[in-house]
């Protein structure tokens, strides 16, 4: 007889706990995988710690081939999965594809930053899911407070030291209280010429701080932001965004360069493509964590609508608490469903939530009883010690150094803006430049054109993730990479007086130009265009889905011609054989195209899909700063 093959999407919290206790209990008598992005567990809720400078990115990250013993570790996302035929296909980190045959499938693929339709926070806000954000935010604010004490100029000053935090949960709460410590560090050390000081700002629709949590708490959080200098505003959220600033909904102007957006999460849109009954986005289970109708199928964690037995009618929230002990129940039941043991029904008993506000001050309700300062910090730090897998010792070691030494406060420029959308569906990983778009964004959507890159940086000086003419890493049209948009062009862009979608002017059918290396788009290709076969007869990025792109010819050889679009994870099972067609316009946020400047040095390489491109040239007579 042989080994059933279990496969688990996602090794978040409920994955991960899933993974480690299937490991156990089947006593390798089974073959066990995970589908994960990276290679590590990220533990969250130390997330703004990281940001603030106390912990280092690796003491967070807890390795999975390390820690789940005899469970085989299988990096990439998954984008279609086939009920019918138990496979689950897959796209790895370098744009390999592949499948995965199961005989139980467990579905924990997480949460994505919620979106909320306000003009311009795509394009120049960012959210706080994964480590590239978190080292984003950490080097983006140490910048504005550097760029900040150096000029003479109030208004600028003002507006490069005032940082908007939107959404007043638990994860905004902890940014804004860290970030102001943070903050008032560095100016400590570095004072403004102007004399001002930084600004930060929590915005909320809600009521008050942390609705979730018992009132008592919410005002404890809510007085320690208020004595650390942070503008708190219940009742009020943004507008509009724009580069310069935001608007809120009272009709006040702030000038900023910072927008943090915490307002939420949603469940991974993967599961929207299974066709299977939902709840709010979330897919329905039964109280045993299985999908009803389909024996093979569980889901746990953020994309599980778990109904919550203590609460007839109700689900269990999105929490991590949730998805931690989702995590045991399902790897129980998924072995009771191989014929050991039995099955057991989800209950949760509440033990509380705690809030780590920064320095010695925090709140938390251990077992219902509200607590606060001193004491309240001692329990937060005793239960994330507890509570991660990982990393203990060297957690407690950097707590020990942050209480006796200085923050540094330095830019490491490891993750630009660009490379952190807000759009993404993929938080957990950083866009590289040359690699296509994670499935379930503008950039990895089938046949649209990308988005202006966030950040508040002028679209037509970033295309798509390149660097501006005259940085270190530029280079003129003529040598961009393959499926790269052309020099000066707005991501998704078409080229100057080229319609939408076609190939490049005077090039037939879309192939690539006079001396181009084998399959490499023509002069002003844009990025995403209808592009055929090449001369080599190898498939050239389209509009199309990966699975049309692979029946129509073989996939080329790396480094040839651009890899095939990669398909959105909506194209699942159920929309099995459907062929979305490509947007011909240009992209909703960018506007139209500029002259091209002067170019670069001819004999200057083209960069590598590694290399994280200079800080860009201003041309609009701002200060140059980076990637705001």
């Amino acid at each position: 007889m042989s080994r059933p093959r279990i496969v688990i999407v996602g090794a978040g919290f409920a994955g991960y706990r899933t993974a480690r206790t299937l490991s156990r209990l089947t006593r390798h008598q089974a073959d066990i995988t995970v589908l994960n992005p990276t290679d590590y567990f990220l533990y969250l809720p130390l997330l703004p710690q990281v940001a603030a400078g106390i912990l280092e990115p690796r003491r967070v990250s807890v390795s999975l081939s390390g820690t789940l013993p005899h469970v085989r570790l299988v990096l990439g996302e998954a984008d279609g999965i086939d009920l019918d035929g138990r496979t689950v296909h897959y796209t790895g980190p370098e744009g390999e594809e592949g499948t995965l045959p199961y005989d139980r499938l467990v579905l924990a693929a997480g949460s994505v930053n919620k979106l909320l339709p306000v003009p311009g926070v795509a394009e120049h806000a960012h959210g706080f899911r994964g480590l590239p954000e978190a080292l984003y935010l950490r080097d983006h604010v140490t910048r504005q407070v550097e760029l900040a004490a150096a000029t003479d100029d109030r208004a600028e000053c003002a507006a490069r030291c005032t940082f908007v935090v939107v959404g007043a949960g638990y994860t905004g709460t902890e940014v804004a209280a860290h970030g102001a410590m943070y903050t008032d560090a560095q100016v400590r050390r570095h004072p403004m010429r102007t004399g001002m000081r930084p600004r930060w700002m929590l915005l909320d629709v809600a009521p008050r701080v942390m609705p979730e949590m018992d009132e008592r708490l919410s005002r404890t959080a809510e007085r320690v932001l208020r004595q650390r200098g942070v503008d708190v505003r219940m009742g009020t959220s943004v507008k509009e965004a724009t580069h310069d600033g935001v608007v809120l909904t009272d009709g006040t102007t702030v000038g900023t360069r910072t927008l943090v957006w915490c307002v939420g999460v949603r469940p991974d849109p993967l599961v929207e493509s299974l066709g299977l009954p939902m709840e709010r986005g979330r897919l329905l289970v039964d109280p045993h964590l299985q999908v009803p109708g389909r024996p093979e199928l569980f889901a746990c964690g953020d994309v599980a609508a778990v109904p919550d037995l203590d609460r007839p009618g109700q689900y269990t929230p999105m929490t991590a608490q949730h998805a931690w002990r989702h995590g045991k129940v399902c790897a129980h039941n998924v072995v009771a469903s191989l014929g050991r043991g039995k099955r057991r029904a989800y209950r949760h008993r509440d033990l509380g939530f705690v809030v780590d506000l920064g320095g010695a001050k925090a709140a938390a309700d251990p077992l219902g009883l509200p607590m606060s300062g001193v004491a309240a910090g001692a329990v937060t730090r005793g239960y994330h010690l507890a509570a991660m897998p990982g990393n203990r010792v060297r957690v407690a070691a950097d707590w020990l150094l942050d209480a006796v030494l200085p923050r540094q406060a330095v830019q490491l420029g490891l993750v630009r803006s660009w490379s952190v959308p807000l759009e993404s569906s993929s938080p957990e990983v950083a866009r590289v430049p040359g690699r296509p778009g994670r499935p379930g964004t503008d950039a990895g959507r089938a046949g649209e054109p990308a988005k202006a890159p966030p950040g508040g940086e002028a679209a037509e000086k970033r295309p798509g993730g390149e660097p501006a003419e005259g940085q270190q890493a530029g280079e003129s049209a003529k040598n961009q990479s393959a499926g790269e948009p052309a020099k000066n062009q707005p991501a998704g862009e078409p080229a100057k007086n080229q319609p939408g979608g076609e190939s490049a002017k005077n090039q037939p059918g879309g192939e690539s130009a006079k001396n181009q290396p084998g399959g490499e788009p023509a002069k002003n290709q844009p990025r995403g265009g209808d592009a055929k076969k090449g001369p080599s007869g190898s498939p050239r990025a389209s509009g199309r889905p990966r699975r049309a792109v692979e029946a129509a010819g073989p996939r080329p050889a790396r480094g040839g011609s651009a890899k095939p679009g990669k398909a959105s994870r909506g194209t699942g099972a159920g929309a099995a054989g459907k062929r979305p067609t490509a947007s011909p316009g240009p992209s909703r946020s960018a506007g139209p195209p500029t002259e091209p400047g002067p170019e670069p040095p001819a004999h200057q390489p083209p960069p590598g899909p590694d290399i994280a491109p200079g800080p860009v040239r201003r041309t609009d007579g701002r200060a140059e700063e980076g990637d705001s």
